[in-house]
């Protein structure tokens, strides 16, 4: 037993381990009229699978096999010749087996397919109808045939498919446009199979002409004059609906006021515009338009007078973009108005007259147009009028891009009203032709330097914004993005710098320094009113007057001390005497002062006297001083005066130099002592008067001639 098993394992372990191919299914055959049978299945195995396919034809009598490496097999005549039924049996063998399909049957009637048939001519029979003829490659006389026709008009893409039945393979196709050239293709069918041949080669044919059709007409009105005269501009063009070979030789034209019989006619008009001058009344205008075969019916309009008020039944106006088309829908107040005008401009257009671009819709409130029609980035006014018979109603009017794109360029910013933590950003809109689109919002961007960026986006009708919670004394980064469909575009940064102190802190400062001394010049003025003197002295300080001044006292006296006792032994001997020593007055500052302003003014005296010697002729003056009050010492009188004679400038100068030095050297040799006394000196007779001293001393001039003996320093 044991034995047995062990003989058995390798056994099983290979059945377990064999694959056997896919069962074929979905098996489909197709009788390609006068060709072949094709047949395919599913699945297609692929490595050292191969097929075997057995056929069955003469309705079961015969058969027949073929190999086949992939899911697909065909058999050829005599083996396949309609009619007939025939069964197909799928075998797939590999190394580990075989597997058979299901037994499938096939009427070749049904399966039949046939090769595109041969459009003979197309002819137009009228001005809406065109005849086809047509034959099918294979010899069919035993099938009868069901066809299929498309057509469409040269310019379109819109194929209209039509199916007949044929028996003379003739067909007539109608309910066609008068003169329109149409493109043509044809394929058929056996009436039992259910595959059609291919489409046929393309060929074309025109329609018979006929009269024209009656023009859409429109019209744009100017501004009238003083006089109530106004331009009117006619627009017509071919009907929406018009064949697309439609010719025309010319227009005629006719207009005359309302309720009037006055008509004034112009013929053979070959434009499609015409320009008239009309007064500010009511008008009725038409249009026809003739060829070979006639005219068409009249197109009229009529023209409201100047101040006439339209009637107003568009509630609203909506434009999208629906790629590729620019569409536009509206919604009307008024049911029976069928009939529309859209009018569309660019927003940049110098003339009106000649941009303008319109079109007629009936029968619909939607109205679009492909974007490749439209120029890119610019803004188009898009209105519709409303027409009810005759009438033009007033118009509703939208702005759309066909196409937009990001700003050319950003807005001009600048900033005002800067603060300690606010700051106003004021910008500019961007000119229209620099926008490329409808601005959303703008977005307002600000910095700090060396700090954290921030932003803030307003809608596009703001202009401004408020910034705060700023950092007082800061340098600031600011700039303004403007926004669209397309993207944005930021305009030049501008920096500024937060105020250190507040207008509110300078007034409150400067109020606080006011108060002060409005307070402070109270209290003056109060401490003044109670103490007069006290504010005179604080005020105008007392000035010391020269008239009631003792230096001319002290000056004589202390200098006449100071000479020599030779000087007072030869009075005539003046260069040579010498000062005494004495003690330091009290008021030697103010001496010392007095001096060397007497100095300075020597100068001034010398030129005085210049100036009196070229007057007087060049003669000496003498001039002889006294004292006008008794401020002399005790004991001395004086009864003989001193004669002081004029002396050279450069003798003056050098005296009251030496005279000065002389006083500061004996104040530097001389040690202060209060025990010492000052002795009575005699006065220095040759000394120039003090200027200070001019009301405290009487000076008389005499003149004396020439030829007289000068007299000694101390003779009268």
């Amino acid at each position: 037993m044991q034995t047995w098993a062990l003989w058995m394992l390798p056994v099983l372990c290979r059945v377990s381990l064999a694959a056997l191919p896919a069962k074929p299914e979905n098996i489909s055959c197709i009788l390609y009229f006068g060709r072949n049978l094709t047949c395919t299945w599913s699945p297609e195995e692929t490595g050292d699978t191969n097929y075997t396919v057995r056929m069955t034809y003469s309705f079961g009598k015969n058969s027949c096999t073929a190999p086949a490496r992939k899911a697909s097999c065909s058999f050829y005549p005599p083996c396949v010749l309609p009619p007939d039924i025939c069964g197909v049996e799928v075998e797939a063998q590999n190394g580990d087996g075989k597997v058979k399909s299901d037994v499938t049957s096939w009427n070749l009637d049904h399966i039949v397919k046939t090769e595109p048939p041969i459009i003979l001519s197309v002819n137009p029979i009228s001005n809406k109808m065109l005849q086809i003829r047509w034959k099918p490659q294979e010899r069919l006389l035993l099938y009868h045939l069901r066809g299929t026709v498309r057509f469409r008009t040269v310019n379109s893409t819109h194929w209209t498919e039509v199916s007949f039945e044929d028996h003379d393979l003739v067909y007539n196709l109608t309910g066609l446009q008068a003169f329109t050239e149409y493109v043509i293709a044809l394929r058929f069918r056996t009436s039992e199979s259910r595959f059609r041949s291919n489409w046929s080669k393309e060929e074309t044919g025109v329609t018979m002409e006929e009269v024209p059709h009656s023009p859409d007409l429109w019209r744009v009105l100017g501004p009238a004059d003083v006089n109530g005269v106004r331009k009117v501009l006619l627009l017509w063009k071919k009907a929406k609906g018009a064949p697309v070979l439609e010719r025309t030789l010319g227009y005629n034209i006719q207009y005359f006021p309302e309720n009037s019989t006055n008509l004034t006619e112009i013929n053979n008009v070959t434009k499609q515009q015409y320009e008239l001058l009309l007064t500010g009344q009511t008008h009725c205008v038409s249009v026809t338009s003739f060829n070979s075969l006639g005219k068409s019916r009249e197109a009229v309009l009529r023209i409201p007078a100047v101040h006439e008020e339209t009637v107003q039944c568009i509630k609203g106006v909506q434009a999208r973009l629906a790629e590729p088309l620019l569409v536009l829908q509206w919604v009307s107040s008024v049911p029976e108005v069928d009939t529309w005008m859209v009018e569309w401009i660019p927003e940049t257009a110098e003339s009106a007259f000649a941009a303008l671009s319109w079109e007629s819709v009936s029968q619909a409130t939607t109205w679009s147009i492909e974007q490749d029609k439209l120029k890119p980035l610019v803004c188009y006014n898009i209105s519709v009028y409303p027409v009810l018979g005759q009438q033009v109603g007033q118009p509703y009017t939208v702005q759309a891009y066909a196409k937009e794109g990001a700003p050319s360029r950003g807005p001009k910013t600048r900033v005002e009203n800067i603060g300690l933590k606010t700051a106003t950003i004021i910008w500019q809109e961007i000119p229209k032709s620099s926008r490329n689109g409808f601005i959303n919002n703008y977005t307002v961007f600000y910095q700090a330097e060396g700090g954290k960026e921030f932003s803030m986006t307003v809608n596009s009708h703001v202009l401004r914004y408020d910034l705060g919670s700023l950092t007082r004394r800061t340098s600031y980064t600011v700039w303004v993005v403007a926004n669209n469909g397309a993207g944005g575009a930021s305009g030049g940064t501008v920096n500024f710098r937060t105020s250190s102190i507040s207008v509110l802190e300078i007034i409150l400062l400067t109020s606080l320094v006011g108060g002060g001394l409005l307070l402070l010049s109270v209290f003056t003025l109060t401490s003044g009113l109670k103490k007069p003197n006290r504010l005179t002295r604080l005020c105008c300080p007392d000035v010391p007057n020269p008239a009631e001044s003792s230096l001319a006292t002290w000056t004589r006296d202390d200098f006449k001390g100071r000479s020599s006792p030779k000087e007072s032994g030869n009075s005539g001997n003046t260069e040579d005497r010498a000062l005494k020593p004495c003690s330091v007055p009290a008021d030697l500052i103010d001496k010392l002062v007095v001096n060397f302003e007497n100095f300075l003014e020597v100068v001034s005296t010398e030129e005085a006297r210049k100036g009196q010697e070229s007057i007087l002729g060049g003669e000496a003056n003498e001039y002889v001083t006294s004292p006008s009050r008794p401020d002399c010492p005790q004991g001395k009188s004086f009864k003989e005066p001193s004669v002081l004679t004029e002396v050279a400038p450069g003798d003056a100068h050098n005296q009251c130099l030496g005279m000065t030095e002389e006083i500061y050297t004996e104040f530097n040799e001389q040690p202060l002592s209060s025990s010492q006394s000052p002795e009575p000196e005699p006065l220095c007779e040759e000394q120039a008067p003090n200027p200070y001293l001019k009301n405290s001393v009487t000076t008389r001039e005499f003149l004396v001639h020439e030829t007289v003996p000068e007299l000694s320093k101390r003779e009268i």
